[in-house]
């Protein structure tokens, strides 16, 4: 039986499975090989790896993380059914695998739905984006446009006009309050009433955005926070709670990343309302110490490898 299988081979799961590896635990780390940010051709603001590209960076986390002699990487798949069992966990996946562990990671992050908009899927992670600290250094100082999606892009559009001149489209759904409308005037924001109905630009390029009155909008970003999920049924066959965060569903934990269901740790975008490849990274550290510590308190017998 396996100590750890962690599920999810981003930024929080491998430095999950890094902190059971240093704790001499075997591991599997179980990857669909579709991270979120697998859009993106450079990743900004993780601490000394700036504008690597997200691909990169895993490539370059797996390496030492197999020179680990208690981890091993599955064959891609991706977990469909999770069972709990009397002393531990039975894990399947679609390639027909399936393990026994005494403790789990959830590290699967989260599935974006972006809104139908012609033009905005194609561009999503470059030019069509979600968070200004991620890539807005390098669309700096052009125009951009907030297509809101719930009530808190109206903050999003707040803080926007650091890197450029904003305008805030309501989609007629997501109009700002009295204070709201008085904050976005202070900023700078102008408010566009009339939808965007497309994004227009030459390649992965955005000219403008098409309004549903006819009018054009200069535009060379585009900044929307699209609605999330899980991608999958793990945490309702596990039981695990769950509340609604800003912009879907996100698993109940603690400081330490557990869940309320003992043995199950949760990290990453799945369990935070705060999207960032660092804070996935921290969550992973925190979801691996736990569990190591789950491990030694359950199962007192230790096997050194």
């Amino acid at each position: 039986m396996l100590d750890c299988l962690v599920i999810g081979g981003g930024f929080a799961g491998l430095s999950a499975a890094m902190q059971l590896a240093r704790g001499q635990r075997s591991v599997v780390v179980l990857d669909a090989g579709e991270p979120r940010n697998r859009f993106s051709s450079q990743s900004h603001g993780f601490f000394t790896l700036d504008g690597v590209s997200p691909a990169e960076i895993l490539k370059r986390a797996w390496a030492p993380l197999l020179a680990y002699p208690t981890v091993s990487r599955a064959a891609l798949g991706r977990a469909v059914q999770a069972t709990k069992t009397a002393d531990g966990f039975v894990v399947a996946s679609t390639d027909g695998h399936s393990w026994h562990s005494k403790s789990l990671v959830l590290a699967t992050g989260v599935t974006d739905t972006l809104p139908a908009i012609p033009g905005l899927a194609e561009r999503w992670g470059k030019t069509a984006i979600h968070c200004p600290y991620c890539h807005g250094y390098e669309l700096r100082n052009q125009p951009t446009v907030v297509i809101a999606s719930s009530p808190h892009s109206v903050h999003q559009a707040a803080i926007l006009p650091d890197w450029g001149p904003t305008t805030y489209c309501t989609q007629g759904q997501f109009e700002p309050d009295a204070e709201q409308l008085e904050m976005l005037q202070r900023r700078g924001v102008r408010v566009e009433r009339s939808p965007v109905v497309a994004v227009e630009g030459e390649g992965q390029q955005i000219d403008a955005v098409r309004l549903a009155d006819g009018r054009r909008l200069a535009a060379a970003a585009v900044y929307l926070a699209p609605k999330t999920s899980f991608g999958h049924q793990l945490a309702e066959q596990l039981g695990l709670a769950v509340q609604p965060g800003m912009t879907g569903p996100v698993v109940v934990v603690d400081e330490m990343k557990q869940s309320s269901v003992p043995g199950v740790f949760v990290a990453g975008d799945n369990s935070s309302p705060m999207h960032n490849a660092t804070l996935a990274s921290a969550a992973g550290v925190l979801a691996g110490g736990a569990a190591h510590r789950y491990l030694m308190l359950q199962y007192q017998t230790v096997e050194h490898r």
